[in-house]
């Protein structure tokens, strides 16, 4: 039996197979952003090819298949979802404009507010009232209820958000009207708060609501098309989708928190990421993936990536909890340009696949990273994926001969400028990810995926000063490859209402009522053991925001539980702020449970068999490395673990491509990965 993995990026679908017996197979395929699905059966041929069976032979033996898509992403970056009509407590419409009455930047004048996906024409009062406690101030108007859904039908909406005041606490006048909307709008999707995020603060709410109802069409039209395209082509097993939080969730439960896909993809690297350290033996990373788009950048300490609640993506605040991701518009396709004061620019623009960088042939035309990599000497035009699909090196010359003219330097002076460049912006990400959260990159490890990281790895680590880079031989579909050790994962929060400190048996209660209802959702997808995981967002009584702290391996029946919880929350504090203020006030916001269904993780790829003898170059080619030279080029899948070389080298896979420069070392580890040690 096979388990697949298949991560759809902005340029390649990325795909991994690995059965019984730890055997690892991958394959890429273009992406086709107008219907990722063709991409995904396309790519699912070709690594059956690459196993040797038909397609309908792998995957009618094939038990899971794991995926990680980009159809929430593209759609809000792309605003090209749903038209979404919002049903809210009469007087509080405008809440998405109000926000929370801060810019990111609160000192920039000039940068206007968002626009908000709901416009407000569309966006209707309903009168009814709940007071702070749960309780109806003013009961649901069902005449009221019937003119405004009469409105959402003429306005042409296809997706309703229904999100009204203090919803978390009693659902009743939510779910009222969501049965109204369903017997009179049949064919309209409907995302209730209560239901997408039930916990206190109503801008959070409104915002992640009305999210969902944004893209859930979208992602549902696409996971039920893909179901019914794999079950044609053979497919009987499980198909899962990777949420944002790292675990994994069936096709209903995606389509339902459609929100929660919206870093489904760069999910699975982290998941990826936690694996290779537990692989290495090295708690401490800094992953780094670089693809034909985006960068995606994250931290992995002490083995542990953090989960987070301040999500935002295209200015829309999603306040679901997901990885600490920060994504960079810094990927092969960046496109290069110089502006009118012939400054150079790298991105945010990219080529994407389609029409892709100059040198693949599809009609682009501009400058793009890609190449100036072949420029470079850094791809080999002729072996690219593995001779596959061969680059046309004079259309990246006359592409970067462009950036040079305008600029009035040289071809290669160019194509080394927008090489810096690429380095410098992303070394930048990794500083924002690092830094500004109190951690010094030099005491991590850059772990190297996607497939174009392995030719700028070394430079940004440089910037950086940190001294290890590790490739693993999966490098360029290691989110893929991640998916298959994505456990199964269902999150549900509560929020504490009261006054003054919370109780011992209110957290007690508070704990039972939501172990009970994570693990008995997750029962429903899951036969095996299920972990139960234990958090709360608290804050000092001053304090306008919460502070997820972990609350694993808490003894929920010791008599001083409240006094233990605190203390938790002043050392968690201190980590992110550098202190704590024990004689305040500690307020317990929500309560947050995550019920695990623990997957097999089967066995590692190591299996080659080790070498002390040389290693032995395939070939040489002249590559830039400040001056031209004649650097000799190593086949990755003839390394052996044990193996050592020096740099400069270049290391060639069939979809990636690893540069050394001089002085820096490379060991080949007991999985045949490289460790890579810089000078």
């Amino acid at each position: 039996m096979y388990t697949i993995g298949v991560d759809v990026g902005g340029t390649y679908t990325d795909l991994v197979a690995t059965d019984k017996t730890g055997r690892t197979v991958f394959a890429k395929s273009p992406s086709t952003p107008a219907d990722q699905s063709i991409g995904v059966m396309a790519g699912l041929e070709e690594l059956a090819r690459r196993l040797g069976v038909t397609r309908t032979a792998m995957l009618a033996a094939t038990d899971r298949l794991v995926h990680g898509t980009t159809v929430a992403t593209n759609a809000l970056l792309e605003r090209k979802g749903a038209r979404v009509a919002l049903l809210t407590t009469e007087g509080h419409r405008d809440v998405v404009e109000m926000r929370e009455g801060l810019k990111p930047d609160r000192y920039d004048l000039r940068t206007p507010p968002p626009e908000p996906l709901v416009p407000r024409e569309r966006r209707f009062g309903v009168r009814e009232r709940l007071k702070a406690d749960g309780s109806a101030a003013v009961a649901l108007d069902a005449t009221a209820l019937g003119d405004v859904i009469a409105e959402v039908k003429r306005s042409g909406a296809n997706s309703v958000a229904v999100c009204f005041l203090h919803a978390y606490l009693n659902p009743a006048h939510e779910l009222a009207a969501a049965e109204q909307l369903a017997k009179e709008l049949p064919d309209v999707s409907v995302s209730r708060s209560s239901d997408v995020l039930p916990q206190i603060k109503e801008y959070e709410r409104v915002s992640t609501t009305i999210v969902n109802a944004y893209v859930a069409p979208t992602v549902r039209r696409y996971l039920t098309n893909l179901e019914r395209s794999l079950a044609e082509a053979g497919f009987a097993g499980s198909l899962f989708v990777v949420l944002s939080h790292g675990g994994m969730a069936p096709v209903e439960e995606a389509s339902r928190l459609a929100a929660g896909t919206v870093l489904s993809g760069p999910a699975g690297g982290i998941s990826g990421s936690r694996r290779c350290a537990d692989l290495l033996g090295i708690p401490d990373l800094v992953p780094f993936d670089m693809g034909g788009t985006s960068t995606d950048i994250s931290l992995i300490a002490d083995g542990q990536a953090s989960l987070s609640a301040d999500g935002m993506l295209a200015g829309q605040r999603i306040a679901l909890r997901s990885l600490d991701i920060a994504s960079i518009a810094a990927g092969g396709g960046s496109i290069a340009s110089v502006d009118g004061g012939r400054t150079l620019r790298v991105g945010p623009e990219s080529a994407g696949s389609v029409p892709g960088p100059a040198c693949y042939g599809n009609g682009g035309t501009a400058a793009t990273i890609t190449d100036a990599n072949v420029v470079l000497g850094y791809l080999d035009a002729a072996a690219f994926m593995g001779g596959a699909r061969p680059l046309d090196r004079a259309a990246s010359e006359a592409a970067v001969d462009r950036i040079a003219a305008a600029l009035e330097l040289s071809r290669i002076e160019a194509a080394a400028g927008i090489y810096k460049m690429i380095n410098l912006k992303m070394a930048d990400g990794i500083r924002l990810m690092t830094l500004r959260r109190g951690v010094d990159p030099r005491k991590f490890a850059l772990l190297s995926f996607g497939g174009a990281a392995g030719m700028h790895a070394a430079e940004v680590a440089r910037e950086l000063e940190i001294k290890r880079i590790i490739v693993p031989t999966v490098a360029s579909v290691l989110s893929a490859w991640g998916m298959l050790t994505s456990d199964l994962r269902y999150e549900v929060s509560r929020t504490h209402y009261g006054t003054g400190r919370i109780s011992a048996d209110e957290v007690r209660a508070l704990f039972a009522g939501l172990e009970a209802q994570a693990a008995g959702r997750l029962r429903d997808w899951f036969k095996g053991d299920i972990a139960i995981e234990r958090s709360a967002e608290m804050r000092y009584g001053e304090q306008v925001f919460e502070i997820d702290v972990p609350l694993g391996e808490l003894d929920l029946g010791a008599a001083d539980l409240v006094a233990q919880i605190e203390e938790r929350f002043h050392r968690r504090h201190e980590e992110l702020y550098t202190y704590a203020s024990r004689g305040q006030e500690v307020v317990f916001v929500n309560a947050r449970v995550a019920a695990v269904g623990k997957v097999a993780r089967g066995s590692s790829d190591a299996g080659k068999a080790s070498s002390a003898a040389p290693c032995a170059p395939r070939g040489k080619r002249q590559a830039w490395f400040g001056a031209w030279r004649e650097v000799p080029v190593y086949a990755l899948d003839d390394l052996k673990p044990g193996q050592a070389l020096a740099g400069p080298a270049i290391i060639e896979a069939e979809t990636t491509t690893v540069l050394v420069d001089s002085g820096d070392r490379v060991a080949v580890n007991p999985l045949g990965w490289l460790d890579i040690t810089l000078r």
